[in-house]
């Protein structure tokens, strides 16, 4: 009989991901096309139990951009739309379960280009399209540590594959490795993931179309580093 596998998808991490590998936005049909892709490259034989999809509702709210940039209706922007419809699509695609964390707006910060600009001439000219918001996602790890505890707890799978580049899945996948479970990882063509998350999985999956494989953990789009995905995911 074959085993059984549940996936454990960082949302934040996986769109980021896949829009760097594709170019464009994922849609849920691209996220469940990546999960089955995930489940049938496992070693060994595998039935999916279930895909767990952690991300946070858009922001929400309407704030004043610096330097009288205007008010910015975070709900009404497109990513904000299109973060709202992927998470209703995945919520109704089968053998998947949406987990929700939450985000809070932490004002305004210099594009990192400018910044860099600023530290090289203080004089440069700033102008409001030069601030973007500090959106900062929370629960979505604990969400993760829980969900894992119980699969391993309740012995519901034999095999979990976290799909992140977070070392704050550690603790939960420590756990679950010393609970008799399999822990697979899965960071979608990064090569900047650290020593500690590699040494507490027991396989690396990954797939054919993982973006920049050789991407620099000091990029200023690498995901694993955000906090915990760029803004324009999550407004």
């Amino acid at each position: 009989m074959p085993a059984r596998a549940a996936l454990l998808m960082d949302g934040g991490y996986v769109i980021v991901r896949l829009r760097r590998s594709q170019g464009i936005a994922p849609s849920a049909t691209d996220i469940s096309q990546l999960a089955a892709r995930l489940i049938a490259d496992l070693p060994g034989q595998h039935d999916l139990y279930r895909v767990f999809f952690y991300h946070a509702e858009p922001y929400q709210g309407s704030v004043e951009r610096p330097l009288g940039g205007g008010v910015v209706k975070f709900a009404e922007t497109t990513a904000a739309v299109r973060n709202r419809r992927l998470l209703r699509e995945l919520e109704q695609t089968e053998d998947f379960a949406v987990r929700r964390g939450e985000v809070r707006f932490r004002g305004w910060e210099l594009r990192a280009s400018v910044s860099r600009a600023l530290q090289r001439r203080r004089d440069a000219p700033i102008s409001a399209s030069d601030f973007v918001p500090k959106i900062r996602q929370k629960g979505v790890d604990m969400r993760i540590g829980l969900d894992m505890a119980a699969l391993a707890l309740k012995r519901l799978v034999s095999t979990v594959v976290v799909v992140s580049g977070d070392s704050d899945m550690v603790p939960a996948m420590r756990f679950a490795r010393r609970e008799g479970l399999r822990v697979g990882l899965c960071p979608l063509g990064f090569a900047g993931i650290r020593r500690e998350l590699r040494a507490h999985a027991d396989f690396i999956v990954d797939w054919p179309g993982s973006p920049d494989p050789g991407a620099s953990a000091s990029s200023p789009e690498d995901p694993s580093t955000a906090s915990p995905a760029p803004a324009e995911t999550r407004w």
